[in-house]
């Protein structure tokens, strides 16, 4: 029997929701301030994934001005019903609840139907046997809420004509725990007779958990699971290296086997820089109710599987003269400060003013942080600046308050290459070297929460440190708080109007 290892996402990779068409399997995940929204996988075996694309591409689909790093998209589901697939999700800030449609999950997909009373966040789709389609989701107690946390998960049919909400909204659950706290990301199912509705519960941190209930009826009244919750980790003690389990989604294969996704974080030295990744785990059902990873509860860094193997090649460098639907942009990228034209096989690189600091589109072109071991390499020519305020190179951003840079900027007859921190919105230079080339290759090589910072000069073959041992373990939720791990990638910024730079290739290479 083959095995896989875990997470299945590496990365920035939270909230995952997996469906199956026949013999293929589809996952998205959320993405907050990232543009574009709710990447798409597909899979035939479900642990080896290729994105074909982000369902939302289009700004008129996505509506972030002004978000916070961890604020715009939450918790998307994915469903399939009679040729259409379906993605609902939230945007917190602008709209809130909405569901787009394709009949291709590689799109085009829809414009979105913003839903009319339909409070609240996580919203899920479930398609009932007679043709009937179920929305839930979860919202504060209604009659006000009488703690932090006092939500609850909601039903309500919706009509798939008028994409709107139809009928009684009812309560269905509120956790599994007395006094439960954010009962959220509900997902309904229906097997042998009865409705199974699954939540997490207990907060997105270390406390989260997935627990279940079923009923007979689809609006209740659903009965808690014995053994909930039926997956986390709060038991193991903070020194377990993976966290904040919860968030899941089941899937069924086409001979009958199950399985479900979720979120968890790994945990170096303390923290959880690479954020929320999307896990894997076998379920039994036992006595009408499913067992994770049936003898062990709970995840496994290593685990045999049952399906087939199809291997995807995984990506290491990119050639920037081309798109791909890795790429993140925070929130509504100026596309055409992204020129593929001007200088055939490089990407130009067009500065503005806005800084990596602004809740903005400031220039950025990023991919998710992978791995603590790692090589974040890429080529630039800087020859085009002349304004000694300009930085061009490298960044690893957390949030706009914490993030690292390794960046050059013009001075005198040459360039600067400065290796910058930012925690908590201050800037701090922590290695410099003077007088290198405008052609230059810049890498950061991390070595679990220690990061050094390299440069060369490629028309002279210079090779300098800029600094080593710089420690960044604040570019972690536990230190910066909020939903969201790292990316890392090219940025420009330039207070003169005009200034640009040219990037040839982007490489982040796993190195442990």
């Amino acid at each position: 029997m083959s095995t896989f290892t875990n997470p299945i996402l590496k990365g920035f990779s939270p909230d995952p929701s997996v469906c199956a068409v026949g013999e293929d399997y589809y996952l998205v995940t959320s993405t907050f301030s990232y543009f574009p929204g709710v990447p798409i996988y597909h899979s035939k075996d479900l642990v080896n994934w290729k994105q074909i694309g982000n369902i939302l591409d289009r700004k008129e689909q996505l509506p972030l001005e002004g978000a916070g790093h961890s604020r715009g998209i939450f918790a998307p589901t994915l469903r399939y019903h009679n040729g259409m697939f379906y993605m609902i999700t939230t945007n917190v800030d602008h709209g809130g609840n909405f569901i787009v449609t394709a009949e291709k999950p590689e799109g085009p997909w829809s414009d979105p139907y913003w839903l009319k009373d339909a409070p609240g966040i996580d919203p899920s789709l479930f398609f009932d046997d007679d043709g009937k389609c179920y929305y839930t989701g979860t919202r504060p107690n209604p009659e006000g809420p009488k703690y932090n946390g006092d939500w609850e998960v909601w039903l309500q049919e919706l009509d798939l004509e008028t994409m709107q909400l139809t009928g009684v909204s009812t309560k269905i659950w509120a956790g599994a725990m007395k006094n439960a706290i954010w009962p959220e990301g509900p997902h309904l199912y229906k097997k042998d007779g009865y409705y199974y509705v699954m939540i997490a519960e207990g907060g997105t941190g270390y406390n989260h958990s997935i627990t279940i209930a079923r009923s007979e009826r689809i609006d209740g009244h659903y009965e808690g699971y014995k053994n909930n919750p039926i997956l986390t980790h709060r038991h193991l003690g903070k020194a377990f290296p993976v966290h904040n389990v919860g968030h899941g989604d089941l899937v069924e294969t086409p001979d009958g086997q199950w399985f479900l996704t979720c979120l968890a974080s790994r945990i170096f030295d303390g923290y959880s820089n690479l954020g929320r990744e999307t896990f894997l785990a076998k379920v039994e059902w036992e006595d009408g109710w499913p067992v994770v990873n049936p003898g062990i509860g709970r995840l496994l860094a290593e685990q045999e599987h049952s399906l087939p193997m199809v291997p995807v090649e995984q990506q290491e460098q990119y050639d920037l003269s081309e798109d791909s639907p890795a790429f993140m942009y925070l929130r509504h990228p100026q596309m055409e400060n992204y020129d593929r034209k001007s200088r055939a096989g490089w990407l130009r690189l067009h500065a503005t003013s806005e800084t990596l600091k602004d809740l903005s589109s400031p220039t950025y072109l990023g991919l998710r942080q992978q791995a603590m071991n790692y090589t974040l390499t890429t080529q630039l020519d800087a020859s085009s600046l002349a304004n000694d305020k300009a930085e061009v190179g490298l960044a690893v951003v957390q949030n706009d308050r914490y993030a690292i840079r390794l960046v050059a900027s013009p001075f005198e007859e040459g360039f600067t290459v400065r290796m910058i921190t930012t925690i908590d919105g201050v800037d701090e230079v922590v290695g410099e070297v003077t007088g290198m080339g405008a052609l230059l290759e810049l890498s950061f090589i991390g070595e679990g929460q220690q990061v050094k910072a390299l440069v060369k000069d490629i028309e002279s073959g210079r090779e300098d440190t800029v600094a080593e041992n710089i420690d960044t373990h604040y570019l972690s939720t536990e230190v910066a708080g909020g939903f969201v791990g790292c990316t890392m990638g090219l940025y420009v910024t330039s207070d003169n109007k005009g200034d640009y730079a040219d990037f040839n290739w982007l490489e982040q290479k796993i190195t442990k």
